[in-house]
C-alpha cells in the first residue's frame, strides 16, 4: 500500500458513504471479472452478481458497461493524479520531489496491477470503441501531472540546481517515460525485469547519464 497519503478529504454523511461503498463495491466486481476474463467477455448481470446487487441496482449507478468501464478508469486516474501530487508535495527540495514521485508510481503500479494490465490490454490491444474519448480524459489528467514535474525542473534549473540542458517539460516527459517502460519491464517480467527499488538507479540516467566521468 502506497505511503503517499491524500489530504484533505471530506467525510461524507452516512447515506452518501454507503452510496459510495456500493459503487466501489461493483467497481471492484467489475474490475475482477474485467481481468479475469476480459472487457469484452463480461456481461452486466455477471459483475450485478459477483457484487451481490440486483442488476437494477448496478443499471442506478451506471448506464451502461462502457459506462462502468470509463467510471473505473477515470476514478483510478484520478486516485493515481492524487496519490502523484501527494508525493510531490512531500518536500521543498527538487531531487526529493523526483524521488518521491518515483517511488509513489511504483507503489501506485504495483497496488493497482490488475488495473494496469486492465487498461493497457483493452486500450492498446483489441479496437476499443471507448478508447478515444476515455484517452482524451486521461491525457488531461496525464498532462497536469507533467506540467508539475516540468515545474519542479525549471525550479531547479532557476536554483542553479540542474543543468538547463533542454525545457523543463521535456525532461519532464523523458523522466516519466523511463519511469513507465521500466514499470512495463517489471509487469512483462518481474522475475527478470524487477523495477528498482532505489529511485536513484532511474534519477542517475538524467542526471549523470552516460557520459565519462
Amino acid at each position: 500500500m502506497s505511503e503517499y497519503r491524500i489530504r484533505g478529504e471530506v467525510k461524507l454523511p452516512r447515506r452518501e458513504r454507503n452510496k459510495e461503498r456500493q459503487r466501489r463495491e461493483m467497481l471492484e466486481a467489475a474490475l475482477d471479472l474485467f481481468s479475469e476474463k476480459g472487457y469484452h467477455n463480461v456481461t452486466m448481470h455477471e459483475i450485478a452478481h459477483k457484487a451481490e446487487f440486483a442488476i437494477g441496482t448496478l443499471y442506478k449507478y451506471f448506464r451502461n458497461k462502457e459506462d462502468l468501464y470509463r467510471a473505473l478508469m477515470l476514478e483510478k486516474a484520478d486516485e493515481f493524479r492524487k496519490v502523484l501530487r501527494a508525493a510531490l508535495d512531500e518536500q521543498d527540495d527538487e531531487v526529493h520531489k523526483l524521488r518521491h514521485y518515483i517511488k509513489a508510481k511504483s507503489e501506485f503500479f504495483r497496488d493497482h496491477l490488475p488495473l494496469i494490465r486492465l487498461y493497457y490490454s483493452e486500450t492498446y490491444g483489441e479496437s476499443f470503441n471507448l478508447k478515444s474519448g476515455l484517452d482524451a480524459e486521461i491525457r488531461r489528467r496525464h498532462d497536469e501531472l507533467l506540467h508539475i514535474l516540468a515545474s519542479i525542473f525549471d525550479s531547479g534549473m532557476r536554483k542553479k540546481r540542474f543543468k538547463r540542458i533542454t525545457d523543463p517539460y521535456s525532461l519532464a516527459i523523458a523522466l516519466d517515460g523511463i519511469t513507465t517502460a521500466f514499470l512495463f519491464e517489471w509487469i512483462e517480467a518481474p522475475e527478470h525485469r524487477p523495477f528498482p527499488e532505489d529511485p536513484d538507479v532511474i534519477m542517475n540516467i538524467l542526471f549523470k547519464g552516460l557520459g565519462e566521468p
